[in-house]
């Protein structure tokens, strides 16, 4: 076995996968180096066509992997991981870990058989989550919202600044307004952004509601797939970084709140490797 930490590269579309960096801090070894790449200019990944995504991500994890050399990929996206892993598994030999909603959870955990999740418009409209519904819940009720602002607003929940309870309850109600969605007992977050609302989301929601955030559980997955990695895998040794593909909006506010993560300095890569 490998005597070093190891390196992961973590990979999402704007700074919600740094709410599973914040559980890799606190579960992979100590000395492990977290790379992570924040492709901002294109946030939300949601929004975009997906041969778009799909095109963009091999050419940004092909810079990246061949600058890092890192022993786990962690796609910190829901929307990256339902529709690029398969393609990045072909081209790169570097194991991948993605984040997919929690609906195998959440069928296991709700008393009611009636979940809710929240996720990304485009999360919410693709075929994946209809087959993880299928293969996973098929005794239950899956009543899926695909929020519009609520990345967004977790980007600021981020940067420390006040998040309008208003237009969070204004997404939470499509959920609870739905038909059966009074009976709801448990919502899986299904995006990492979300992670950085969860105290609006326990102000706003009733206090019995069950919520499955599955940041600590990709985490431990990442770390078991470190622990098995190949023992002469050539790990870089340059320091961690935190990159992204375009200005910050506030670059100020964004370095204050990397530092709580551990890192001191952000990198735009010049020139980004897509268009």
């Amino acid at each position: 076995m490998p005597t070093d930490p190891g390196r992961v590269l973590a990979f999402d579309s704007g700074i919600g996968g740094l709410a599973v960096v914040q559980a890799l801090r606190t579960t992979l070894p100590p000395g492990t180096l977290i790379d992570y790449l924040a492709d901002n200019a294109l946030f939300p990944y949601g929004e975009q066509d997906d041969a778009v995504l799909v095109t963009r991500i091999l050419a940004l994890m092909e810079e990246r992997i061949a600058r890092l050399h890192p022993d786990v990929v962690l796609v910190a996206c829901n929307t990256a991981s339902t529709i690029a892993l398969d393609a990045l598994r072909a081209r790169f030999d570097v194991p991948f870990v993605g984040c997919v909603p929690p609906v195998r959870w959440a069928a296991r955990v709700s008393q009611t058989r009636v979940f809710g999740l929240l996720a990304t418009r485009g999360t919410a409209r693709r075929p994946y989550l209809r087959s993880l519904r299928d293969n996973f819940a098929a005794d239950c009720e899956m009543i899926v919202h695909g929020a519009r602002t609520l990345a967004d607003l977790a980007e600021q929940a981020f940067l420390g600044r006040p998040i309008d309870d208003d237009l969070v309850a204004q997404e939470l109600r499509h959920l609870f307004e739905a038909p059966n969605g009074d009976r709801i007992d448990t919502i899986g977050l299904g995006c990492t952004h979300y992670t950085f609302l969860s105290n609006a989301f326990l102000r706003l929601c009733p206090p019995d509601i069950n919520w499955l955030d599955p940041a600590l559980a990709v985490a431990r997955q990442v770390n078991h797939v470190l622990e098995m990695r190949v023992a002469d895998r050539s790990t870089s040794a340059s320091p961690e970084s935190l990159c992204l593909t375009g200005p910050a909006a506030d670059e100020q506010a964004l370095r204050h709140a990397i530092a709580r993560l551990g890192y001191q300095d952000i990198t735009v890569l010049d020139p980004t490797p897509v268009s």
